[in-house]
């Protein structure tokens, strides 16, 4: 496997470094990884995220899927079991899928919604190597108005002008043309806000897909407080263009995940199990 750690995100990932010894260590995605090598990686980062997502509140009931495309086999991915705790899954648990329906790997179901979802949006974007999709409570919330995320603080320039809407909610997604017309509003962004439903997330990296959901939901949280309390004050569009380059790379998504990572890893003994 190749690094997906070019010289302009890694000079940029640099920029944000301040004082630090000369022979510092800074933590970057694996690279040149065996095509099992990067299977487990996967998988170990796609158990994690739903720890953190279980942690966070993330969970409502039987709703909410993350995904993560197979190295070898990329019309295939694994996915959470239907019915099951965010936080109690383990490596172990993860399903097997592909395109088509077809159950390669696991011993329970898989959720419907994510199968019409996710196959959809994996088929849509071949360069994301991982989805998350929940129902979560700001992004319900703020999905209900059917509006972008406006630039109004640092963290919300991560998704300025790379971010799509989905204004035509049907129901459950319990057909792939649902997964398909969500695979379109998402076009080639990072992140989509779907109207009356909640937010979906990719990354090239499950971590960075992880960490735009959770960003996104914590943006979406930011500016329902904003417009509640009276109107928010734009970033400029330059500065808000520059701030994205900066923090909403690649790379970046993937290193401010390794905190909550190094949290949930150290917290799970049987998360790798």
């Amino acid at each position: 496997m190749t690094s997906t750690v070019t010289p302009d995100i890694l000079e940029m990932v640099r920029a944000s470094i301040g004082p630090a010894p000369d022979d510092f260590d800074l933590p970057l995605p694996p690279s040149n990884l065996s095509v099992e090598e990067e299977r487990e990686h996967r998988k170990r980062e796609l158990a994690a995220a739903f720890r953190v997502f279980g942690r966070l509140g993330f969970s409502e009931g039987v709703a909410g899927h993350i995904t993560a495309r197979d190295p070898e086999h990329p019309d295939t991915f694994w996915v959470n079991p239907f019915g099951m705790s965010f936080s109690q899954i383990k490596v172990s648990d993860l399903i097997h899928v592909d395109h088509s329906g077809n159950l390669l790997h696991g011993k329970r179901p898989v959720n419907k919604a994510a199968f019409c979802i996710h196959s959809e949006v994996h088929r849509a974007r071949p360069d994301a190597v991982a989805a998350a999709h929940a129902h979560s409570p700001n992004g319900k919330a703020f999905a209900a108005l059917g509006i972008p995320l406006a630039p109004i603080a640092q963290d919300a320039c991560a998704f300025y002008e790379d971010h799509g809407l989905y204004s035509d909610f049907r129901g459950v997604a319990n057909d792939i043309e649902e997964g398909r017309r969500i695979g379109v509003a998402l076009g080639e962004a990072k992140a989509a806000i779907l109207q009356n439903h909640g937010l979906i997330t990719v990354g090239q990296t499950v971590a960075a897909a992880a960490w735009w959901f959770i960003t996104m939901e914590r943006s979406c949280q930011a500016q329902l407080l904003a417009m509640a309390a009276g109107t928010p004050t734009l970033i400029d569009h330059d500065t808000a263009v520059e701030v994205r380059n900066l923090t909403g790379n690649p790379v970046a998504g993937w290193f401010q995940f390794q905190p909550l990572w190094d949290q949930i890893v150290a917290e799970s003994p049987d998360l790798f199990d």
